[in-house]
Protein backbone atom coordinates (compact mmCIF):
# COMPACT_ATOMS: atom_id res chain seq x y z
CA UNK A 1 0.00 0.00 0.00
CA UNK A 2 1.30 3.42 -0.81
CA UNK A 3 1.98 5.88 1.97
CA UNK A 4 -1.28 7.58 2.84
CA UNK A 5 -2.61 9.80 5.58
CA UNK A 6 -4.87 8.54 8.34
CA UNK A 7 -7.69 10.65 6.95
CA UNK A 8 -7.80 9.07 3.47
CA UNK A 9 -11.09 7.31 2.71
CA UNK A 10 -10.97 3.52 2.66
CA UNK A 11 -13.35 0.60 2.46
CA UNK A 12 -12.99 -1.94 5.26
CA UNK A 13 -14.46 -5.26 4.24
CA UNK A 14 -14.51 -8.90 5.25
CA UNK A 15 -13.85 -11.52 2.60
CA UNK A 16 -15.59 -14.78 3.43
CA UNK A 17 -13.51 -17.75 2.32
CA UNK A 18 -16.33 -20.25 1.99
CA UNK A 19 -16.09 -23.17 -0.42
CA UNK A 20 -18.69 -21.58 -2.67
CA UNK A 21 -16.45 -18.67 -3.61
CA UNK A 22 -17.10 -16.44 -0.62
CA UNK A 23 -18.48 -12.94 -0.47
CA UNK A 24 -17.16 -9.51 0.41
CA UNK A 25 -19.12 -7.74 3.15
CA UNK A 26 -18.42 -4.05 3.64
CA UNK A 27 -18.05 -3.10 7.29
CA UNK A 28 -17.13 0.57 6.92
CA UNK A 29 -16.46 3.37 4.45
CA UNK A 30 -14.53 6.33 5.80
CA UNK A 31 -11.18 7.53 7.18
CA UNK A 32 -8.37 5.00 7.52
CA UNK A 33 -7.89 5.90 11.17
CA UNK A 34 -11.50 4.91 12.00
CA UNK A 35 -11.32 1.79 9.84
CA UNK A 36 -8.31 0.54 11.80
CA UNK A 37 -10.16 1.03 15.09
CA UNK A 38 -13.18 -0.88 13.79
CA UNK A 39 -10.97 -3.67 12.43
CA UNK A 40 -9.21 -4.04 15.78
CA UNK A 41 -12.60 -4.45 17.48
CA UNK A 42 -13.55 -7.44 15.33
CA UNK A 43 -13.27 -10.96 16.70
CA UNK A 44 -9.85 -12.58 16.35
CA UNK A 45 -11.18 -15.27 14.01
CA UNK A 46 -12.68 -12.59 11.71
CA UNK A 47 -9.53 -10.44 11.43
CA UNK A 48 -7.67 -12.68 8.93
CA UNK A 49 -10.46 -11.98 6.43
CA UNK A 50 -10.36 -8.19 6.80
CA UNK A 51 -9.07 -5.99 3.99
CA UNK A 52 -8.65 -2.26 3.47
CA UNK A 53 -9.13 -0.83 0.00
CA UNK A 54 -8.10 2.64 -1.13
CA UNK A 55 -8.65 4.11 -4.56
CA UNK A 56 -5.48 2.36 -5.79
CA UNK A 57 -4.61 -0.49 -3.44
CA UNK A 58 -5.91 -3.32 -1.29
CA UNK A 59 -4.08 -4.63 1.77
CA UNK A 60 -4.92 -7.27 4.34
CA UNK A 61 -5.60 -5.75 7.76
CA UNK A 62 -3.24 -8.16 9.51
CA UNK A 63 -0.40 -7.15 7.18
CA UNK A 64 -0.72 -3.61 8.55
CA UNK A 65 -0.72 -4.83 12.12
CA UNK A 66 2.59 -6.73 11.83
Amino acid sequence: MRTISSSVSVRLYHLDDSDEGGAATTLFYGPLEEALVIAAQQKEDVQPGLYLATENDVVAYLDLEE
